[in-house]
């Protein structure tokens, strides 16, 4: 798992690679809880991830919560063709934007 953020800090950007499963729950969920400041704006990218499973669904929601519920701004970026499958089933692109 990356993390970089945006020199003004309004932005996080979290990179998963390899496995996105229950193993990920206390790294993913410090990537952005330890931060001094909260970001406006989060983006996942899933370019290197293999696998997403319904633990990985939760922590996403999660982290929709913690960035403002509703009007969070977190967008899910560079999904393969399965695990955009996965999302959509589940029904996340009215939560998220998926790209």
């Amino acid at each position: 798992m990356a993390v970089t953020s945006s020199n003004s800090g309004s932005e996080l950007n979290i990179k998963i690679t390899g496995k996105f499963d229950f193993s990920c729950h206390q790294d993913f969920r410090a990537t952005y809880e330890d931060l001094t400041d909260k970001p406006q704006r989060f983006v996942i990218d899933l370019s290197e991830t293999t696998y997403l499973d319904s633990s990985a669904l939760g922590m996403l929601l999660l982290l929709r919560d913690y960035a403002g519920g509703d009007s969070a701004k977190v967008v899910i970026e560079n999904c393969n063709p399965e695990i955009k499958k996965i999302l959509s089933i589940s029904n996340f692109e009215q939560l998220f934007s998926i790209s």
